[in-house]
């Protein structure tokens, strides 16, 4: 099985979609969903660099609240 990316938010997102019954290649392509869809098209239309701390604060305060 590959590695989930070095990214704590990424790998608890990964884990989040096993949890709720995601096989490995499902959780790998929601995540890749996550990463391209929103966060990578977010930085593209604003023109700012990519910031783990704001691409994952919305999970955060899903896992918190």
């Amino acid at each position: 099985m590959g590695q989930v990316p070095a990214s704590p938010n990424a790998h608890a997102y990964y884990w989040r979609q096993r949890d709720r019954g995601k096989c490995h290649n499902a959780a790998l392509r929601q995540l890749a969903n996550r990463l391209v869809g929103s966060t990578l098209h977010g930085c593209l239309k604003t023109g700012t660099r990519y910031d783990e701390a704001t691409a994952w604060s919305h999970h955060a305060e899903l896992a918190t609240g």
